[in-house]
């Protein structure tokens, strides 16, 4: 016998649902205002700022590739600057080596990094947290090394790197170099964003949440965990890997001593700054692993280290959550706010 929803029950219901159809519309309008101003951002603005632009935007994709691993996996890792260069270097040699065109270089990039993520996470499966960390620790350590390596020079250049070709602009677009590079790049960075977006909220999804909040409740509800496992970090490094493609064609050359282990430390603060387990706080994570470090020189040159650690031990006091978990807390707080008054 089926019970009749009574007229309260409804009109909670709805109570309940209007909030979030409000949120989910303001997220919308949001994120349409959010693209309008970065696509009018490189015609009213100099040069030099839309590289920087473009460099942010190519951090925040690195720092979700680690995000992907860390944030919705659990998975630790300190050797994210290993697939950034690989990426980088699997653009440059194609592009130097055989001439290929720049767009096939990213997805190209990407595959060779998934390839080296999924072979690495196969005997990671192994290792857990600290442990894990230091694994991947060696492997960015051992990156640069093997770059210079004598025996790869013909490829890698070895300690002199490759110097890169910036694209050129369609000729049916008005734009000069650095604003092709900054549209494509944005380009690239929403599909793989709203990718992202879509991977976490999939069946696969959460089953990478279940692996990440309880391994063992997620192996009994039948979740294979290590499949999972190391394709989760074979997506992390492909996000990584299209990164570094990204940012050879903007710096326009690679050398290994562009990737080493202090890259990898950066990511990761972009990436606890930004908000563990956020997808748009990546790109708050690129703004403060880009433009800080500048601030701290421009205080002071032979205290920049110094300066840059009291900023960053001052945004962590000031959003413990990071950048994304103070714009929910905000939120929150201007919610009920609103509620009390109406």
């Amino acid at each position: 016998m089926t019970v009749p929803t009574t007229i309260p029950e409804t009109a909670a219901a709805g109570a309940a649902a209007r909030p979030r159809g409000r949120r989910l519309a303001l997220n919308h309008l949001a994120i349409g205002a959010l693209l309008i101003v970065a696509v009018l951002i490189p015609l009213f603005t100099h040069s030099f700022v839309v590289f920087e632009l473009t460099q942010v935007m190519i951090y925040g994709l690195a720092i979700l590739g680690l995000n992907i691993l860390t944030g919705f996996n659990g998975q630790f890792s300190l050797g994210h600057s290993a697939f950034y260069g690989l990426g980088a270097y699997t653009a440059a040699v194609l592009m130097h080596q055989w001439e290929v065109n720049y767009l096939l270089t990213l997805p190209a990039a990407g595959l060779v990094c998934f390839a080296v993520g999924f072979l690495f996470g196969l005997p990671a499966l192994r290792l857990q947290n600290l442990y894990l960390a230091l694994a991947t620790f060696a492997l960015a350590t051992a990156m640069p090394q093997l770059l210079k390596f004598h025996a790869f020079e013909g490829f890698t250049g070895g300690v002199q790197g490759i110097v890169v070709d910036q694209p050129d602009p369609p000729s049916f677009l008005p734009v000069d170099g650095d604003q092709w590079l900054y549209y494509l790049t944005l380009i690239v960075v929403v599909l793989m964003f709203w990718a992202a977006h879509n991977l976490i909220r999939s069946r696969s999804g959460r089953a990478i949440l279940a692996i990440r909040d309880n391994p063992i409740a997620a192996a009994a509800m039948g979740i294979n965990s290590s499949l999972y496992k190391t394709l989760t970090f074979g997506v992390s490094a492909l996000y990584t890997g299209v990164a570094g493609a990204l940012g050879a064609l903007a710096i326009q050359f690679v050398a290994p001593d562009s990737f080493t282990i202090l890259l990898s430390i950066s990511l990761l603060v972009g990436l606890v700054i930004g908000g563990v387990g956020s997808i748009p706080g990546c790109l708050f994570g690129g703004l403060f692993v880009l433009f800080v470090p500048n601030i701290a020189n421009k205080f002071s040159t032979g205290l920049a280290g110094a300066v840059y650690g009291v900023i960053l031990l001052g945004v962590i006091f000031a959003m413990p959550a990071g950048a994304a978990g103070f714009v929910r807390y905000v939120a929150a707080r201007a919610s009920r706010a609103s509620n009390r008054s109406a």
